[in-house]
């Protein structure tokens, strides 16, 4: 069983920067495709980023592209979310989820984390 821890939230002003890392036990880390999302006050959850099993391909929504890096390290089992230029409209819980080889959906998911963004 994969379990996702996430860490790094808090508050932080208009125009500041944050970094998120999400943990993963259980499993090998390496072949799982890894993600973040988030869900606003009031709104569905929606993608922010995603990344291949080796970091070599990244994916992000148009809200953070250019703002937003995603990366991870395989031997700290580790995934992160670089967050730059963090802007009002980027509060939100943050969560990171794993997806196994041969699958579609994201079937492992963290407990979250908050990010507030003042202005």
């Amino acid at each position: 069983q994969v379990q996702l821890v996430e860490s790094g939230g808090g508050l932080v002003q208009a125009g500041g920067s944050l970094r998120l890392s999400c943990t993963a036990s259980g499993g090998t880390f390496s072949t799982y495709y890894m993600a973040w999302f988030r869900r606003a006050p009031g709104k569905e959850r929606e993608f922010v980023a995603r990344i291949s099993r080796s970091g070599g391909s990244t994916d992000y929504a148009d809200s953070v592209k250019g703002r937003f890096t995603i990366s991870r390290d395989n031997v700290k089992n580790t995934v992160y979310l670089q967050m730059n230029s963090l802007k009002p409209e980027d509060t939100a819980v943050y969560y990171c989820a794993a997806r196994l080889l041969l699958t579609v959906q994201y079937a492992y998911w963290g407990q979250g984390t908050q990010i507030t963004v003042s202005s």
